[in-house]
């Protein structure tokens, strides 16, 4: 039988990490990932008496990052073996600000609604956010980086966003809510100067193009349509130049870095810019269930008219189904 790699585990406590600030615990630990060892050894390797190792070893062990691996009685003596519980650990805390209000972590797709409904309820509750694109939006909130994540991917069988969800959170139990249908499309300089039309013009020698981040629902989006109308993206000036939320792409055209690029039609509006649609999406906010008590708060606004008066005068937004609750159990019809 192959024998599994050793594991690396993250810690997510604060004892764990203040414990670890420690440069003599952090030595132990590391001794000790390396393999087990008595306090004894630990002294020896440490050029320490094994009662001042001790003292480190035992808040180690109460904080469980470390474990008795085994017991020896040798001659009389019984020697206890310490090991590490991982053979490698990976530092993840959120440091959050210390306030009055509660502190909401988004991660994920860049919304512009989203960006005035943080502004909206700002006297109430603090909505922090780190756009890094849907899939690894979805990937922050399994690792615990975030409490609520935005996505908008759509899988092979024109499912939005379930398939990623079910396949990234299989044990646990997670909610999916629309935020809103949005318009995306080609954002280009007011009066369309260069009378682009279509992703085909993406690959004219005179048009400029500014791409989004890798694992964005829009870039995953663009490469099956460049697939399928046989584009090559090596093709596309620019294609490799990459921003990471739609209002910088908007911004890109605005100062004339880009001729063209593909975002939300919200963004084209308030940069004044024009906009050509070219397809409708959902967009959905994911919260797990231990995070449901904190997330309420945004929740509850998606219900309310001032939130649909707010997002419908943006343009490009469809709030019909705002606030609907998505299932997440497999359709085989």
């Amino acid at each position: 039988m192959v024998k599994l790699m050793d594991k690396i585990e993250p810690l997510r406590t604060f004892e764990q990490i203040k414990i670890l600030a420690d440069a003599n615990r952090m030595a132990i630990l590391r001794f000790l990932m390396a393999g087990p060892a008595t306090l004894t050894q630990l002294g020896i390797s440490m050029h320490e008496h094994p009662a001042w190792v001790r003292h480190h070893v035992k808040i180690l062990e109460a904080t469980k990052l470390i474990e008795i691996s085994e017991v020896r009685i040798t001659a009389g003596v019984t020697e206890k073996f310490y090991k590490a519980k991982a053979s490698a650990l990976l530092l993840q805390e959120l440091i959050l600000p210390q306030s009055q209000k509660p502190v909401i972590i988004f991660s994920g797709s860049h919304d512009t609604g989203l960006d005035h409904i943080a502004e909206q309820l700002s006297r109430h509750v603090s909505i922090l956010s780190l756009p890094v694109g849907s899939l690894d939006g979805l990937v922050n909130l399994r690792q615990g980086l975030c409490h609520v994540a935005g996505a908008h991917l759509l899988d092979v069988n024109g499912e939005y966003n379930a398939p990623f969800v079910r396949h990234l959170f299989p044990d646990r139990l997670v909610s999916m809510v629309t935020l809103a249908h949005r318009m995306q499309g080609l954002i280009v300089a007011p009066g369309n100067p260069k009378v682009i039309k279509s992703l085909a013009d993406l690959a004219r020698i005179d048009v400029v193009f500014v791409n989004r981040n890798p694992g964005s629902g829009t870039r995953l989006w663009l490469d099956k349509e460049l697939r399928r109308i046989n584009l090559p993206s090596d093709n596309i000036r620019g294609y490799q130049n990459i921003v990471q939320t739609h209002s910088l792409a908007a911004q890109s055209v605005l100062n004339g870095q880009a001729d063209v690029v593909i975002g939300i039609q919200a963004a084209a509006w308030e940069a004044q810019l024009d906009f050509i649609e070219l397809f409708e999406e959902r967009y959905d906010l994911i919260i797990p269930a231990e995070q449901a008590q904190l997330v309420n708060p945004l929740l509850d606004h998606l219900q309310t008219g001032s939130f649909r008066r707010q997002l419908n005068s943006l343009t490009g937004y469809n709030t019909a189904h705002s606030g609907e609750q998505i299932s997440l159990l497999e359709n085989h019809a």
